[in-house]
């Protein structure tokens, strides 16, 4: 595998609809609605009715908080009684939580003024990619919260070739590209970069807090309100029927976490006061890419037959993993590891996972809510014309 094509894995193809980084997702009350439990309609979180309040109530201040995973996460913080103040620009989905403090700046330009002289008993820092960013807010916070929260990934890791915990080898970066990262970001390549910067940033909160440090290192995160359609590509397809393409071994691992169970976990391990480094990766034990195609046709009533076609073929035809068949990467080479990533950690601290089912079932409904053009145009996933073409080589072939 190219270095370029092992780079776009690892760092680009888990970046796009994940938490302010790069998002344009536009968060609305249906999203909340379509992620509402059945059994607790109050609720936009949790799997469990009722949602007991914490021991003890907590002054949260969440840097972001309105995009992906934010709107999940400030909701269950408030159903768990704790006080929670946002701090963005105010342009991502200003119409949620119209009763929470919301204090306006922008870490882009360095304008943290609004957080000047105040008290909280943590920060989540949800949106943060470069170091200077963090760098900036965990200075300024140092000596005015307890301990620091920061959302980083799993693209953090340079070593894709094995299973991963939380002490293989970390992404490095050149000391130009660290510069540029400081003085001017706009030029450098993302794909490239994005997991060196996490990690970078992940010292640069563990520097202003030490020992007061959390670091969640998300994979792929799914569910409501995810416009990358990575995971979503499935269950609109899926529900389609047809003949479906399916990609490679049917018991090649898959890996990803929905949005709701990262937010609500985020907000458990605040209040336990857990620091430390966690891979927040899902489901609890091995799925693989039969279990998850068959899952999500369960939830569905269409009439669809999976053709599973090989890993060589694929390649062959140009059919990229990850991009044209969302989740899946072949466990191969350079990447035999980059869908076995250990989340023991997290799960001894209280990390839980909602159904196959419930997360699929919550997608496609808010994803039908979106406009009609939207929903034509999926951003990954192969086309169906294409999907048709490959099938057709397959049989062929066959």
């Amino acid at each position: 595998m190219s270095v370029s094509r092992r780079n776009f894995l690892r760092n680009s193809a888990l970046t796009m609809g994940a938490i302010g980084v790069g998002a344009t997702s536009s968060i609305s009350n249906n999203v909340i609605a379509t992620a509402k439990n059945i059994d607790n309609p109050n609720s936009l979180t949790s799997s469990i009715s009722p949602i007991e309040k914490a021991a003890k109530p907590l002054r949260i201040l969440i840097l972001g908080g309105t995009g992906f995973i934010g709107p999940f996460q400030v909701q269950y913080a408030l159903d768990r009684g704790h006080k929670v103040t946002l701090f963005n620009r105010g342009k991502t989905n200003p119409q949620l939580f119209p009763t929470v403090e919301k204090l306006q700046g922008d870490r882009k330009t360095g304008d943290l003024k609004a957080l000047e002289g105040r008290e909280w008993d943590v920060v989540i820092d949800n949106p943060s990619t470069l170091p200077k960013w963090v760098r900036d807010a965990a200075q300024l916070l140092k000596n005015s919260a307890k301990h620091y929260v920061f959302i980083s990934t799993i693209s953090v890791y340079s070593d894709t070739s094995k299973p991963i915990d939380e002490n293989t080898s970390l992404a490095q970066l050149t000391p130009e590209i660290i510069k540029l990262a400081d003085t001017d970001p706009a030029s450098l390549k993302f794909e490239e970069t994005y997991g060196g910067l996490k990690a970078l940033s992940e010292k640069e909160a563990e520097k202003a807090f030490p020992n007061r440090t959390t670091v969640i290192r998300p994979g792929l995160i799914v569910g409501p309100g995810d416009f990358s359609d990575r995971f979503s590509y499935w269950p609109i397809r899926i529900e389609r029927g047809g003949e479906v393409l399916a990609p490679g071994n049917q018991d090649d691992p898959v890996q990803f976490i929905d949005a709701r169970d990262l937010g609500e976990w985020s907000i458990r391990m605040v209040e336990q006061e857990s620091f430390g480094i966690y891979n927040a990766v899902g489901p609890k034990t091995k799925l693989t890419i039969a279990e998850m195609l068959y899952g999500i046709k369960a939830i569905t009533t269409s009439d669809v037959q999976f053709t599973w076609v090989d890993t060589k073929f694929l390649a062959e035809n140009k059919v990229q993993p990850w991009v044209d068949m969302p989740v899946w990467v072949p466990p191969q080479g350079d990447e035999a590891g980059f869908t076995s990533v250990s989340n023991k950690r997290a799960v001894d601290k209280g990390l839980t996972f909602r159904s196959l089912a419930d997360s699929a079932k919550t997608t496609l409904e808010w994803f039908k809510t979106l406009p009609a053009e939207r929903q034509a145009k999926l951003r990954f996933g192969i086309s169906q014309e294409r999907e048709t073409a490959v099938l057709a080589a397959w049989h062929k072939r066959k």
